[in-house]
């Protein structure tokens, strides 16, 4: 157990705690000469430990006032899964059903879809490292990779507020990819884009991203909720004019992925069914050995010291109320 202090300098309080041991809190005899008194052994094992609990109860409330607490640790975990970023879809179309329409209370909307289908996902993946980030006009970061599933939870449930304007795909991937800038990670690393549409993405940022995909040496996954008689990853141009990523950007996306030099792999979902099945065989997919550290965080135990304090001050006031007044 790491302990430590907020505060060090209260410390020196606890000098106080020489009082109790050196002095008595209890009432002065009026008789001029106790030593005629036969010694009582019970009276003098009560008294001592009165000196002790009262030395306790000074370091108890020193302590609690330092700010005593239990410094971060990290725990060796050893299971399977993956090191996954789900990158989800803010725009205003995700908060449309499958069918393109306002949500009426009969189907829900694909982003509440989402966030159902993907909390069952991470339910089923109890050592898996989860991050999650969005992206619409701009990209949103929302949890770094952790293995704590409340907190994973709680940035899922996120994803069903307000959606914004715009489909920003590209700043999107880099902010998932820079999930994994650090080096110590082990086992696989993956980027799970769920998202209805895509935008295009310009020369710069496919240099940009190349290179960081290389880097990272990242698996990808795209669940693509497409809308009936919307464009589809595969379609192609009636008019040989319109085949270019600004006509058809989730085409080129799906094109620019495939492109990578990286495992890959599309799916086209136009219904809830076809989203369920697509994370089903994520899930069978993505189990491999996976190794790496849990961060305890900090525990504060001045609350406690609190509790022991406000104990010791009650018996001793106890003990103060039985005594014999002559």
């Amino acid at each position: 157990m790491n302990l430590a202090v907020e505060s060090p300098y209260i410390l020196v309080a606890l000098l106080l705690l020489l009082l109790p041991l050196f002095s008595s809190s209890m009432r002065h005899s009026p008789h001029p000469y106790v030593s005629l008194i036969p010694t009582d052994a019970l009276s003098t094992v009560i008294l001592g430990a009165v000196r002790v609990l009262s030395a306790l109860t000074i370091i108890a409330l020193v302590l609690g006032l330092a700010g005593l607490h239990q410094t971060q640790q990290s725990h060796e975990r050893i299971g399977f899964g993956a090191n996954i970023v789900l990158l989800i879809d803010r725009s205003n179309s995700m908060d449309t059903t499958f069918a393109g329409k306002t949500p009426d209370g009969l189907d829900e909307s694909k982003s509440i879809a989402a966030k159902r289908l993907l909390t069952e996902f991470i339910q089923k993946r109890p050592h898996d490292r989860i991050g999650v980030a969005a992206y619409s006009t701009a990209p949103l970061f929302v949890l770094p990779l952790t293995e704590n599933k409340q907190a994973i939870q709680a940035a899922i449930n996120s994803i069903s507020l307000p959606a914004l304007a715009y489909t920003n795909i590209s700043k999107g991937l880099g902010m998932a990819l820079s999930f994994f800038d650090k080096s110590e990670l082990t086992g696989s690393r993956i980027v799970l884009l769920v998202s209805d549409g895509a935008a295009a993405i310009d020369h710069d940022s496919d240099l940009k991203l190349r290179q960081l995909f290389a880097q990272q040496n990242v698996r990808l996954y795209w669940i693509f909720l497409r809308t009936p008689n919307g464009q589809g990853l595969y379609d192609l141009p009636q008019d040989s004019r319109d085949d270019n990523n600004q006509a058809m950007p989730e085409r080129y996306l799906h094109l620019f992925f495939s492109s990578l030099d990286i495992p890959y792999q599309a799916y086209q979902a136009e219904n809830l069914d076809a989203m369920q099945k697509a994370i089903e065989d994520i899930n069978r997919l993505e189990q491999s050995p996976l190794h790496y550290l849990e961060r305890i965080p900090k525990d504060d135990l001045s609350v406690a010291c609190y509790l022991w304090a406000t104990l010791g001050l009650l018996l001793l006031l106890v003990v103060k109320g039985c005594e014999v007044k002559v």
